[in-house]
């Protein structure tokens, strides 16, 4: 009886206790808000290295910038990337498919994602990708490190599309 009173007392204080806070997932973009992907992107210019230059998160760390490497033919384009979206690391790879003017299924199966290209500098040196659920946007930029002001260029972008820039954060 002992043993039982015991047992029950442990399961009162275990109820107690609170449970570990899971981060929410946010949109970090109002999902009435109007989004618009380039329409004049030229797809074959994206081949190449990327590396993460900023990404939308909810709190400063999370993990480390990533990158992405998009190899392939013009209408046939493969990704291999790990980038930092909302503070959690994930890999891709597989096609990069094309699924209108500047937007693309990245991976496949259930981890794909939706990738809108919003912006990219006419020189194909930094791409704003966003997508309209809001759940993520990322900045990749290749050639060294992200100037300020293609970095200001791609947060209006984002504040244009909707986007609460204020969860915008260089890696």
């Amino acid at each position: 009886m002992h043993q039982l009173k015991a047992a029950l007392a442990l399961l009162v204080l275990a109820a107690c206790v609170p449970a570990t806070p899971v981060a929410p997932v946010m949109p970090y973009r109002m999902a009435s808000a109007p989004i618009w992907s380039n329409a004049q992107l030229d797809p074959a210019r994206l081949r190449g290295t990327w590396r993460q230059a900023a990404a939308f998160a909810a709190t400063p760390g999370g993990c480390a910038p990533g990158g992405a490497q998009i190899g392939g033919q013009p209408g046939a384009l493969t990704l291999a990337a790990r980038l930092c979206l909302s503070g959690q690391e994930v890999r891709l790879s597989g096609p990069l498919l094309a699924t209108g003017p500047g937007r693309f299924r990245a991976g496949t199966g259930a981890g794909g994602q939706d990738w809108w290209v919003i912006w990219v500098d006419t020189d194909y040196r930094t791409l704003a990708i966003g997508t309209p659920s809001g759940a993520f946007g990322f900045i990749l930029n290749r050639g060294g490190a992200l100037p300020p002001d293609r970095f200001r260029a791609a947060r209006e972008i984002f504040d244009f599309n909707g986007y609460d820039t204020r969860s915008l954060r260089p890696l």
